[in-house]
């Protein structure tokens, strides 16, 4: 890679990034999220219900939805009424995953909470948009609840949020849109907690087997990125809990 990326970028520079949260007026959570051009809308849903394997536990469940707009893409996909892709349970699995690291389930008893995130418009890192603004419509939700008595207190550990990374050229860059991540060397997301703690990496090699040092570069990338993301999802809460809802953007 030569110079400046695709879309004008340095190698270490996010997309411009917006969240907006409360965007709806249904949802106990909400949350409209931007990555560049891919913008996923994710609604989080309160029921007093838990799954069968856990009536008897003493907790709360999150999971979450994932699916993608016929038109998101640049041809329309057809809709999963079959049900979903083995792609799409993946990502969904993902995202539960992501946001069950974040939240003390102990404190929730009785409760599940089903996040769907609805990708509008897909230019790369739709999983890594999914999981970041997921948690904001999470987060919401549970202060909804807190706020109405149903929990104690808001239970949330730390944030979580994620964000891709790859090998193009040779050079590891940090949020790969569309175009990047098919011509990537290696294409990567990292999932991590707002105190540095990793909770997924997924990492392909798709065209060269990367390095010991080519890792640790991507990670630093990523850790770089999302301390930004941090710092992005934290002001959208702040937003969204003091007055009406504005996007936070970066700058």
């Amino acid at each position: 890679m030569d110079g400046k990326r695709i879309d004008g970028r340095a190698p270490d520079q996010l997309r411009t990034v917006s969240i907006q949260a409360g965007e709806s007026i249904h949802a106990e959570g909400s949350a409209l999220i931007s990555f560049g051009h891919t913008r996923v809308l994710c609604l989080a849903s309160v029921e007093e219900r838990v799954p069968a394997f856990l009536i008897d536990a003493d907790q709360g469940w999150i999971t979450a939805e994932y699916a993608m707009l016929p038109r998101a893409t640049h041809t329309r996909g057809r809709r999963e009424r079959q049900g979903p892709s083995g792609r799409t349970l993946e990502i969904q699995r993902l995202i539960a995953r992501s946001l069950r690291a974040a939240v003390d389930l102990e404190a929730m008893p009785g409760y599940t909470i089903t996040v769907d995130c609805d990708v509008l418009q897909a230019d790369g890192g739709t999983r890594c948009a999914s999981i970041t603004g997921a948690f904001v419509a999470l987060h919401q939700a549970l202060r909804w609840m807190s706020a109405r008595g149903l929990l104690d207190r808001v239970p949330v550990r730390h944030p979580v949020a994620a964000v891709s990374v790859g090998m193009l050229a040779g050079v590891p860059v940090l949020d790969l849109c569309y175009q990047e991540d098919s011509a990537a060397d290696v294409d990567m997301n990292v999932v991590m907690t707002g105190v540095g703690q990793f909770v997924e990496i997924q990492g392909t090699a798709e065209h060269h087997p990367f390095s010991d040092d080519q890792l640790h570069r991507m990670l630093g990338l990523a850790r770089k990125g999302l301390d930004e993301i941090f710092r992005i999802q934290a002001e959208a809460l702040a937003v969204s809990e003091s007055g009406p809802e504005q996007p936070v953007t970066t700058a």
